[in-house]
């Protein structure tokens, strides 16, 4: 067991009034979509950044570790996602979290990013919330729409092997403008601060990156013109 663990219920108590949304489809294949409420077929957000990416550091890391213990990191990446986010959104919504029942490590990273919700963030507008831009043609589920020390914010959860750069976190934030341009073509509210939450294996507390949309958004709207270029 981890040093500092309570394997304990918890329950947040967070001012929730989500906005409601129109509902996607979403189609898994080599690369994800989404249907829209009107049919339309919209690439998802990390389908666009992944394709509109340089992966040569990908390639390299591939053929440093091999193939096999490539994918054995990637799926426990995934799977380590996956949890901590189901963990997060729960716990935003003030759904009770018996985290006894849960991997001693996921715990571990859901903490740092608990500590930081619950010192940070209210209000909650959207959680997991189903996102499209006709204008961007692009779809997507954003983590979280919420305010963030009074700010309107969009909030992004990540978990890392190792501390980040915010050199090395630009899709995080491509990510997070889309996100808000999506949410503000929907509603017409705008929510400019972009926040990325990072919990880190080895680390105690979260690590924090803040940036404002208006420094994201062009290159943003570049990725997808890119990405509708060569695959539309």
């Amino acid at each position: 067991m981890l040093d500092g663990m309570v394997t304990i219920a918890r329950c947040a108590m967070f001012n929730v009034d989500l906005i409601e949304l129109a509902s996607l489809v979403r189609i898994d294949g080599e690369q994800r979509h989404y249907l829209t409420p009107t049919g339309e077929k919209y690439p998802s957000v990390t389908t666009v950044l992944d394709k509109t990416s340089d992966k040569s550091h990908l390639v390299k890391w591939k053929a440093r570790v091999g193939e096999e213990e490539a994918a054995r990191v990637t799926k426990r990446a995934t799977t380590r996602g996956t949890a901590v986010h189901s963990l997060c959104e729960k716990y935003v919504l003030n759904q009770p979290i018996d985290i006894s029942k849960e991997m001693p490590f996921n715990v571990h990273m859901f903490k740092q990013l608990e500590k930081f919700l619950h010192a940070n963030v209210n209000n909650i507008r959207g959680s997991e919330s189903s996102l499209y831009s006709h204008k961007l043609k692009v779809a997507g589920s954003c983590d979280l729409i919420a305010s963030y020390r009074n700010h309107a914010a969009i909030i992004d959860f990540k978990t890392s092997n190792k501390l980040k750069k915010l050199e090395w976190i630009e899709n995080y934030f491509l990510q997070c403008a889309m996100y808000s341009y999506m949410f503000w073509e929907m509603t017409q509210q705008y929510h400019p601060k972009l926040v990325v939450a990072i919990a880190v294996e080895e680390e105690t507390e979260a690590q924090i990156f803040e940036q404002d949309v208006n420094d994201w958004i062009d290159k943003a709207k570049d990725r997808c013109n890119r990405y509708h270029s060569f695959y539309s």
